[in-house]
Formats: C-alpha cells, sequence, structure tokens
C-alpha cells in the first residue's frame, strides 16, 4: 500500500510539474512577444522604463518557472531526494514573490486611475516632441488605439500648443484620424483636425478605449495567476511528501 501510495505521489508530482513548465513556457512566450512584436507595442514598452522592466521580468520569470518544472518532473519520475529538495526551495521563493507582487499590485492599483493619467498627461505631455520619452509614449498609444488623451481632446486644452497653430484648443496630430492607425499612416485631413473640425479628430478618450480592450484579458491574467499560485504550493507539497517517502 505504502509503495503504491508513493507511486501515485510521484505521478501526481510529475503531472503538477508539468503545469508549471507550461506556465512557464507561456510566461516566456508572451515576455518574448511583447520584446520582440512589431506592431508598435515594442515601440510602447521600449519607451516606458517601467513596461520595458516589467517585460524582462516577466521573461525571466517564465525561464525560471521553465526550468524548474523540468527539474521537478525529472525529479519526480527518478525519485532523485536533491533535485526534489532543489525544486521545493526555488518554487517556495517564487511563490512568495508572486504573492508579494500581488499585494503590491492591490495596495498601488489607485495610480492606475483616470484622474493620475489626466494629471500626469497635463504635466508632462509635450505634443509632437518625439525625443521626450513620455510624449513619443503616448504619441503612440494615441496613434495605436486611436484615441486622444486620456478623457478626449479636452484634456489637451492646458497643454502647450504647436508653434504653428493660431487655434486656442489646438489638438496634437497624434489625435488626427489616420487611414491606417500607425505612425507611417495617411492623414484623413490632418489640416482640418489641427484647427479643431471634430470629424477629422479621434475624439474618445484612451482610458476607456485600453480598459475596454484588456477588460477581458486583465480577468483572464488574474485567474491564469491564481491557477498558477495554486499548482505551486500542491506541486510544493507533492514535493516535501515524496521527498520524505523516499528512501
Amino acid at each position: 500500500m505504502e509503495g503504491d501510495c508513493l507511486s501515485c505521489m510521484k505521478y501526481l508530482m510529475f503531472l503538477f510539474n508539468f503545469f508549471i513548465f507550461l506556465g512557464g513556457a507561456c510566461l516566456l512566450g508572451v515576455g518574448i512577444w511583447v520584446i520582440v512584436d512589431p506592431t508598435g507595442f515594442r515601440e510602447i514598452v521600449a519607451a516606458n522604463p517601467l513596461l520595458f522592466t516589467g517585460a524582462y521580468i516577466m521573461l525571466a520569470m517564465g525561464a525560471m518557472l521553465f526550468l524548474l518544472g523540468f527539474l521537478g518532473c525529472c525529479g519526480a519520475i527518478r525519485e532523485n531526494k536533491c533535485l526534489l529538495l532543489f525544486f521545493f526551495m526555488f518554487i517556495l521563493l517564487i511563490f512568495l514573490a508572486e504573492l508579494s507582487a500581488a499585494i503590491l499590485a492591490f495596495i498601488f492599483r489607485e495610480n492606475l486611475t483616470r484622474e493620475f493619467f489626466t494629471k500626469e498627461l497635463k504635466k508632462h505631455y509635450l505634443r509632437n516632441n518625439d525625443t521626450d520619452v513620455f510624449s513619443s509614449t503616448w504619441n503612440s498609444v494615441m496613434i495605436t488605439f486611436a484615441c486622444c488623451g486620456v478623457n478626449g481632446p479636452e484634456d489637451f486644452e492646458a497643454v502647450p500648443h504647436l508653434p504653428h497653430s493660431s487655434s486656442e484648443k489646438a489638438t496634437p496630430e497624434a489625435c488626427c484620424q489616420r487611414e491606417l492607425q500607425s505612425r507611417e499612416g495617411t492623414f484623413v485631413n490632418k489640416e482640418a483636425c489641427l484647427t479643431g473640425v471634430e470629424r477629422f479628430q479621434n475624439r474618445q478618450g484612451c482610458y476607456t478605449v485600453i480598459l475596454n480592450s484588456f477588460e477581458t484579458y486583465v480577468y483572464l491574467a488574474g485567474a491564469l495567476a491564481i491557477g498558477v499560485l495554486a499548482i505551486e504550493l500542491f506541486a510544493m507539497i507533492f514535493a516535501m511528501c515524496l521527498f520524505r517517502g523516499i528512501q
């Protein structure tokens, strides 16, 4: 009976580590996609130090989970106590790091409010100055998502105007409609847009557009994170049980 229980534990341990292996592979794939994606998202990530760091953290975490899942599978199948102990210690560190990151994200979630982004935009945005990281990032976001400002074009009323514009409410070029939503896309009517003709402007705010675009993926990412934490917890339990059962 004890041998059957140990054998069952071994294969369950292998199964859980296989899921960790797959989870690491997925994170690794997403991290690589974010860094090399040619559709404009890479430019946004590269221009924002926080997102740039986050992409590499995701890449590193994926690689680590990929490796640990592989080691856990080998340790379970070969019943190697050294590999099992090594796996347990590192998966524990990853588990605690992920849990800490989730708690910090919950605590600082107020920094992702509409008011916060509006305040930062009005304070730091320099319109078409692409040498400025903040402005270049915002221009890329507005072009990619066909949106304007956080709430709409009215966010730019307090922003310094373009040198060539005589309008009191000049709209940034990034808010003008294009045939194709990319920096190389042709403007529908650039002059009319810059002088305030609304039908040639993207009127919807980026906050709403991006929230709607990523709402499904946020819930999916949250569910995936909970699933990964649960799998890691069970994998640690089975690793210790198997470790103690091996003679």
